[in-house]
């Protein structure tokens, strides 16, 4: 490991906005957080929203900033990435942010039943070649349903047309309120509708309201825009009741290369 890492390492165990709970400290101790984020971490009852998959924390930080009403914690393994985003918190002095280290397979065991409000997933790796390992599939769904209040919301911004698609008809196959999506963020809008005026939901109005979805950016999300891809948007609601089903449909697979990978598959279509 670089001198690098390890310095950043040392900050992020210092650093008073940074929870970590690597699993064998989940499985030894739990998360003595978990019900308790509002009392004895944010000291507030505002509302919490998750960023799971933070990488650098840069969207986590502008939300925390455009909306200080709520109370936001990025999720990620990868603590040399949530670094930058906690330095910056830390520096600005924003009371409302704190980032939480852990594999996000086990989310459903860091927060208590109804504890978090919205769920933002920012350009997660579409994992194409299996579904439960997708953060919006109904695997993970179920997990949200543990700790995401009965309706609570989840966003997904992605580059990725397989994820979009794959999202949307997740959401379509359980009759999942969908309230706003686009294919095309920065050349559409992006507001709320009703999931039986679909044919209507991707051509909307802007509103002032909404400006952030294009003015906050991750890192990944300025490459993508440099290189030309269109950011894909959706927002939907997750009911605690109903069972949930994967939708039976073969899906043409990304085939654009990466800046960190050669191809993200090798196949031409996957459910």
């Amino acid at each position: 490991m670089g001198k690098g890492k390890l310095a950043k390492f040392a900050d992020m165990a210092q650093n008073p906005l940074v929870v970590e709970c690597p699993f064998w400290k989940l499985q030894q101790e739990g998360l003595a957080l978990k019900g308790r984020w509002h009392e004895d971490f944010f000291k507030n009852e505002n509302p919490i929203v998750l960023e799971l998959g933070c990488g650098r924390g840069e969207y986590t930080v502008g939300l925390a900033r455009r909306f200080p009403e709520k109370n936001f914690i990025g999720v990620d393994i990868k603590g040399s990435r949530m670094w930058h985003g906690a330095q910056t918190a830390v520096a600005e002095g924003l009371n409302n942010v704190g980032f939480l280290r852990t594999n996000i397979e086990f989310i459903h065991e860091m927060f208590g039943e109804n504890e978090v409000v919205e769920i933002w997933l920012t350009f997660s790796d579409p994992q194409m070649k299996k579904a439960t390992k997708r953060l919006t599939s109904t695997y993970f769904m179920e997990r949200y349903r543990h700790f995401l209040q009965d309706q609570g919301i989840i966003h997904v911004k992605t580059d990725s047309p397989f994820m979009f698609t794959y999202t949307k008809l997740m959401v379509e196959k359980n009759e999942l309120p969908l309230e706003a999506f686009t294919e095309d963020l920065y050349h559409t809008c992006a507001d709320t509708h009703a999931a039986s005026d679909d044919a209507h939901a991707n051509s909307v109005s802007c509103g002032e309201q909404n400006n952030f979805l294009k003015e906050i950016q991750t890192y990944y999300e300025q490459m993508w825009l440099e290189r030309g891809f269109s950011i894909k948007y959706l927002r939907f609601r997750l009911p605690h009741e109903g069972t949930l089903s994967e939708p039976d449909v073969e899906i043409p697979v990304d085939g654009y290369r990466s800046y960190n990978h050669e191809v993200r598959s090798t196949k031409k279509t996957g459910k």
